[in-house]
């Protein structure tokens, strides 16, 4: 424990506060400020404290985060040791996020935090996705700030995050969020434009495997796999009757739906396939029914792996194909819905890529107490400041 760290010195009562050494709140204060420090009325710790904890209340915009605060200065001045109950001004946040935060050290900062935490770390599954924040994207344009992430789904914090260049794509931003990151006895996994062959040496090199969705962004490949699935092999001896794949199949419901997938399995083509490290493909059927008016659907979805017969059954492949999605649903889908985050149009600096950081920082925050219903937990917070303020200073 420490009472008197000076990275949290500016707006802080001279007694001083008792911090966890191991907190969020003191990992916070290892940022560098990028203002000039004369004349601050606001440390860098405290205004992201104050964000978060509004975040976590329920707030979302920087208007309400303003507003929320200066309603509860006088509260906040005491539980966060200020020497004065005064509150930023909602430029001030604009400023902070948008210039002060160095928002690659912020990202890294973050990261590190949820690794250093108890058992964290120790899931196996990487997921890797993009995401477009829609309220970035400027008046008559097309194209806004583009975010790579890499998720950790069982445990639903963000190992790493990287702004995609408006001149490069995921595929070449992906490396560096691969060169990041310790891979090995992971298992990564990325939709069909992600499957490529320099992505899928880099992993298995760094100590991992990959396990991909394949489209026709790679044409030979894709075909190669269903025309393998579509013409069942023959037992030898030329048996008329096809030997039948590895299967298994899952039926769940939910959502006003019935859903039941099939996933076929292969390791015939290895070797014959050119592309790194491969040693099975499947195919993934999915039929969905809707229960009111009984409308079907199905899909066909095609993948390679480099994972072995021997590492990874067809039910353990068909649970790591569903839990990819975790990132669309678990993160990306929060971040919109329930964090508002597209609905956010912030211009100043780096605010919008800053303002992500702690969008993750939040849910990752709710996630790790094994939350799963996000607006339940902030309505919590919102009536039980101590507890939010409990999760942000103590380890």
């Amino acid at each position: 424990m420490d009472s008197s760290c000076p990275a949290f010195g500016v707006n802080v009562a001279s007694d001083g506060f008792v911090v966890d050494v191991h907190s969020l709140y003191a990992w916070l204060g290892k940022l560098r400020d990028k203002r000039d420090a004369r004349g601050l009325r606001y440390s860098l710790v405290t205004v992201l404290v104050l964000v978060v904890l509004a975040k976590l209340a329920g707030e979302d915009r920087l208007a309400g985060i303003a507003e929320w605060v200066k309603h509860r200065a006088a509260f906040l001045a005491e539980a966060l040791g200020w020497s004065k109950k005064s509150s930023p001004h909602r430029s001030t946040y604009s400023r902070v996020l948008g210039w002060a935060v160095d928002v690659a050290e912020f990202e890294r900062l973050v990261s590190a935090f949820f690794a250093a935490q108890s058992k964290a770390g120790r899931s196996i599954l990487v997921s890797l996705d993009g995401k477009t924040l829609r309220g970035s994207i400027p008046a008559g344009e097309t194209r806004g700030l583009h975010l790579l992430a890499a998720y950790l789904c069982d445990e639903g914090w963000v190992l790493m995050q990287v702004a995609v260049g408006n001149k490069e794509n995921e595929i070449s931003a992906a490396p560096r969020v691969l060169g990041s990151l310790d891979l090995r006895g992971k298992v990564v996994t990325g939709d069909a434009l992600l499957a490529q062959r320099g992505l899928s040496t880099q992993v298995v090199d760094g100590g991992g495997d990959y396990l991909w969705t394949v489209k026709g962004n790679q044409e030979g490949l894709a075909d190669d796999i269903a025309v393998h699935f579509e013409l069942a092999p023959l037992a030898k001896g030329c048996c008329p009757r096809p030997v039948p794949f590895p299967t298994a199949r899952s039926v769940d419901k939910g959502h006003g739906r019935l859903e039941c997938r099939t996933l076929q399995v292969s390791s015939a083509l290895r070797g014959y396939l050119e592309w790194p490290y491969a040693e099975q493909i499947f195919k993934l059927e999915r039929h969905t029914r809707r229960l009111k008016d009984g409308k079907e659907t199905s899909q066909v979805v095609y993948g390679i792996t480099s994972l072995t017969t021997e590492e990874a059954s067809p039910r353990r492949l068909l649970t790591l194909v569903r839990k990819h999605w975790q990132i669309e649903n678990g993160l990306h889908y929060r971040r919109d819905e329930t964090l508002r985050e597209d609905w956010c149009h912030l211009r100043i600096g780096q605010t919008q890529q800053a303002m992500a950081i702690i969008n993750n920082l939040v849910l990752g925050l709710l996630l790790r107490g094994r939350c799963r219903n996000v607006p339940q937990a902030r309505r919590f917070y919102a009536a039980h400041l101590e507890k939010a303020i409990r999760l942000i200073y103590h380890a």
